[in-house]
C-alpha cells in the first residue's frame, strides 16, 4: 500500500508535521510506503478558473508541478493531509493544492445546482491531520467540511479520517515534556497547572496519529 502525504505546515518544527510523522512511523512501520511532499515547495499555482478540465479531462495548466504531482495523486492509495488551521482554513500552498483537484471531475450546472462526475470512480483513503491553537476543534469545521465534500465527490468508494490536535500554539508544543509546557504556559499567560494533564493529551494525538497510519496498512 502507498500512500502520498502533504506537509503544510511553515514551521520548521511544525506540529502538524509532528502528527505526520508519528503517522507515517506507524503506516511505514506495517509495511506501507510513504512519500511527503511540501507544499510550499509544490510548485503548484493557482486554479485559473479556465474550465478546460470539463472538456479535455486534465487540468489545462502544464507549466507548473501539478502535472506530475497529479499523476502521483491518482496512483496512491492513501492521500494524507497534515495542516495546521489558521484562520479557520489550512495555508494557501495546501488550499491551491486542493482547488487543483476540480480538474479530477466534470462539474456541469443545472437549475437546482451543480452535478460533480469525477473522471474515474475514486477509492482511496483521505487523512486529515490539524493542528490548531483553538482548544475545542471547533476551528477545523471548514476544513473538515471541504474534505467530507471533496472525499464525496469524488467516489463513494472513498473514506475520510481525521485527527484533530487541540490547544498547540507553539511551535513544538505537542511534544513538549511537562516541564517545557509549564514554561511555555507562564509566558503565555495560561495556568501552568495544566501541564501534566496536557502532555498526557498531545501523547495521545501523536498515538492517534500513529495507530491510524498502522492500521490503514493492516485494514
Amino acid at each position: 500500500m502507498n500512500a502520498l502525504a502533504f506537509a503544510a505546515s511553515p514551521r520548521k518544527n511544525g506540529n502538524s508535521t509532528a502528527l505526520l510523522n508519528a503517522y507515517a512511523e506507524g503506516f511505514c512501520g506495517a509495511g506501507g510506503s510513504l512519500e511527503v511532499i511540501d507544499a510550499a515547495r509544490s510548485r503548484v499555482g493557482p486554479c485559473r478558473g479556465c474550465l478546460r478540465c470539463n472538456l479535455i479531462k486534465r487540468c489545462a495548466v502544464r507549466d507548473d508541478g501539478w502535472p506530475a504531482l497529479s499523476e502521483k495523486i491518482l496512483a496512491a492509495d492513501v492521500l494524507v493531509f497534515a495542516a495546521p488551521v489558521y484562520f479557520h482554513h489550512v495555508p494557501g500552498p495546501l488550499k491551491m493544492i486542493l482547488d487543483r483537484f476540480r480538474s479530477f471531475l466534470h462539474v456541469r450546472i443545472t437549475e437546482t445546482g451543480l452535478v460533480h462526475m469525477p473522471w474515474q470512480e475514486w477509492r482511496k483513503h483521505f487523512v486529515l491531520l490539524l493542528a490548531m491553537g483553538e482548544p475545542s476543534g471547533e476551528d477545523a469545521r471548514p476544513v473538515v467540511e471541504l474534505f467530507e465534500f471533496i472525499t464525496g465527490v469524488l467516489g463513494q468508494g472513498n473514506r475520510l479520517s481525521v485527527v484533530t490536535a487541540t490547544g498547540l500554539a507553539l511551535a513544538g508544543q505537542i511534544s513538549m515534556d511537562a516541564v517545557q509546557l509549564r514554561d511555555a504556559y507562564a509566558k503565555l499567560g495560561l495556568d501552568p497547572g495544566r501541564a501534566d494533564e496536557d502532555r498526557v493529551r498531545n501523547l495521545a494525538f501523536l498515538k492517534s496519529a500513529y495507530e491510524l497510519g498502522n492500521s490503514a496498512v493492516r485494514s
